[in-house]
């Protein structure tokens, strides 16, 4: 996944920019969603984890 992203967020002409996309698509974008529907609440956990070559992002209450 690392390398998949790196290549996936790397453009020769414009840097580094794909990868600020590719980061708020694979992990800001659902984490937000988790908060709205209140899955992840203040003091939760998030856990971010690869299957099947693609991120999941899922909260996590914590005791």
């Amino acid at each position: 996944m690392a390398s998949r992203s790196g290549s996936r967020g790397f453009d020769p002409h414009h840097g580094a920019r794909p990868l600020k996309r590719l980061i708020q698509q694979s992990v800001v974008n659902p984490l937000s969603r988790l908060i709205l529907q209140g899955q992840l609440q203040p003091g939760g956990r998030a856990l971010l984890s690869v299957r099947d070559d693609q991120l999941l992002v899922e909260g996590e209450a914590v005791q």
